[in-house]
């Protein structure tokens, strides 16, 4: 298993180039220039992150599970969406939780759906009637379902840094209206047939995000679909036959990492500044049972 001391150094062929919170990602040894290369390995580890800090305790397993709940993913949405998918034919020390991708340029908006009011959104909602700039109607409630999904994209922000919020206004200054509203319409579709096969299996999507790049090779298609997609790191998965609004859902994601830490049990301040608290085995692995069942029940397919 890759270790946090381990992940830079020790992939056959490869070389170490970037860390994300999540993930690392590698070129071919011997690149003189990442950015000239066709294909990336991206290797999910079992790092977990809560309010934009990388936690100091590890999920086992977690890793494993993204990759493959998002490859996964990507078969089920291919006719809506290019992913950047090349191959899962990796060395054997990151089998299973590796992919080949293609190398894009990526835009520096997280394009999030959302089919229910919860968390951050319910938060805008109460103070100002409306998500992202979206209007939405007066008297909803925690985990009210919408009309109809709603996107609010966020800015990118830098590792370590909070991602902010913007109105479609202003994603579309930053990057252009055109682009703006092609990534619109794809994540509501992503979206919207995401939400109708989960809900084949018994889970809510309550929301999620999307993130898409450009190849840096003419001719390919114009926006593709990257990173991760549809994991318990990404979205709100609630099990539809636990379903309440007015209340707060039980969860098959981080959800349960982030209360935690809120309780009064962690002893952290997030407000202070320091660094968060070592999770509690008992939280990791009931955090880790979360992460299997979403899989399990998803894909119909035994965690090994």
């Amino acid at each position: 298993m890759m270790t946090e001391e381990t992940k830079t150094n020790e992939i056959s062929s490869w070389t170490h180039v970037y860390s994300g919170k999540v993930r690392d990602v590698y070129v071919a040894a011997g690149a003189s220039n990442h950015r000239g290369e066709d294909s990336y390995l991206m290797v999910a580890s079992d790092r977990i992150s809560a309010f934009d800090y990388v936690l100091p305790t590890q999920i086992p397993d977690k890793g494993k599970i993204l990759t493959q709940l998002s490859v996964w993913w990507f078969e089920r949405l291919s006719d809506l969406a290019y992913n950047h998918l090349i191959s899962t034919n990796v060395p054997a020390e990151v089998q299973g939780r590796g992919m080949i991708t293609q190398v894009l340029n990526m835009f520096p908006i997280e394009c999030v759906a959302r089919g229910y009011l919860t968390g951050s959104g319910l938060v805008e909602y109460k103070e100002t009637g409306a998500v992202c700039g979206v209007p939405l109607p007066s008297g909803l409630d925690e985990a009210s379902r919408l009309d109809s999904p709603i996107f609010t994209p966020a800015a990118k922000a830098q590792l370590g840094e909070h991602d902010e919020n913007v109105s479609f206004e202003e994603m579309t200054a930053r990057i252009g209206e055109s682009d703006a509203r092609k990534l619109r319409l794809q994540t509501i579709q992503l979206y919207t047939r995401a939400h109708e096969i989960a809900a084949e299996r018994g889970i809510i999507i309550a929301d999620t995000k999307f993130e898409f790049g450009r190849s840096t090779n003419t001719g390919e298609p114009d926006i593709i679909l990257a990173d991760e997609v549809l994991t318990p790191d990404s979205s709100r998965f609630w099990q539809m036959d636990k379903y309440e609004p007015g209340k707060v859902q039980p969860s098959l994601d981080k959800q349960f990492v982030r209360n935690w830490l809120m309780s009064p049990e962690s002893g952290w301040d997030r407000t202070s500044g320091e660094l968060p608290p070592e999770l509690p085995e008992e939280v990791v692995a009931r955090t880790r049972d979360r992460y299997i069942e979403a899989y399990e029940t998803l894909t119909g397919r035994h965690w090994q």
